[in-house]
């Protein structure tokens, strides 16, 4: 049986389906992107609003990475279609990408599903989604041919992130990895309000200080987080607790 194919969602809409214009626009953004940060780059945290809202600021993440070789690259983003416990991994095949198809690194994702009953097979919860697939632009033009894992979180609750942290440090192991927490912020403030809200969690990141964030996640209900703290930031915080479990010492 052939691996699955997982199709293009927001191909035409969110970005050019055309990948010589994605190409051209990826690129422009990467070169305004200016300077990176010094030292290894173990994981970023990256939007996924349209291409036009959010690739200015994925470049700048993307373009640190670039500077590194991996093996694989985990994708962790958070599921705006369906709810579900747990985290649905997407165990074997490929994505269709911009510019080509991205393989899903079957053996690493076994590897990492291995660890925890909380992440399982579930190809279904990926059709619709595009936090993770907003990051291919970047992976296809910056890192040819690097495979992925795609995991998406339904419920972020503590336990769910508790169990991903520990089973990407321990699925991983000596891999190079390049881990992404796909999140945007709040959602649908005024500037200002947005300012105040955003700024906790851009303050908690860049202290590299997971356990922060995740007091701030939690200072709302579950069904406030997203608008207030940010939709994708369980997968942050979990991406966050991993990398300093795989050696990372600081952020920016």
């Amino acid at each position: 049986m052939t691996p699955p194919l997982r199709s293009a969602a927001v191909a035409g809409t969110w970005y050019p389906a055309s990948s010589g214009a994605l190409a051209r626009e990826v690129d422009r953004y990467v070169e305004t992107a200016g300077e990176s940060p010094e030292g290894a780059i173990q994981a970023i945290v990256v939007p996924h609003a349209g291409i036009m809202f959010s690739g200015p600021v994925g470049a700048c993440a993307f373009k640190a990475a670039a500077r590194q070789d991996y093996d694989v690259s985990v994708l962790v983003g958070p599921s705006h279609f369906a709810a579900f416990d747990g985290v649905a991994l997407y165990p074997e095949g490929a994505f269709a990408g911009p510019f080509g198809p991205i393989d899903v690194d079957a053996a690493v994702a076994a590897a990492i599903a291995a660890e925890s009953d909380a992440i399982r097979p579930l190809t279904s919860v990926h059709a619709r989604e595009h936090s993770l697939e907003m990051q291919l632009p970047f992976l296809g033009r910056l890192f040819p041919g690097l495979p992925i894992v795609p995991l998406l979180m339904g419920r972020q609750s503590r336990r769910t992130i508790e169990a991903l942290t520990s089973a990407l440090a321990a699925g991983l192991g000596s891999r190079r990895a390049l881990l992404v927490a796909s999140t945007d912020l709040s959602h649908y403030f005024d500037a200002a309000t947005a300012g105040t809200l955003d700024g906790d969690v851009c303050e908690a990141i860049a202290a590299f200080d997971p356990e922060r964030l995740l007091e701030v996640f939690e200072r709302y209900g579950e069904d406030e987080r997203g608008r207030y703290v940010g939709c994708g930031i369980g997968p942050a915080i979990a991406v966050m607790m991993a990398a300093r479990a795989l050696g990372a010492r600081a952020a920016r």
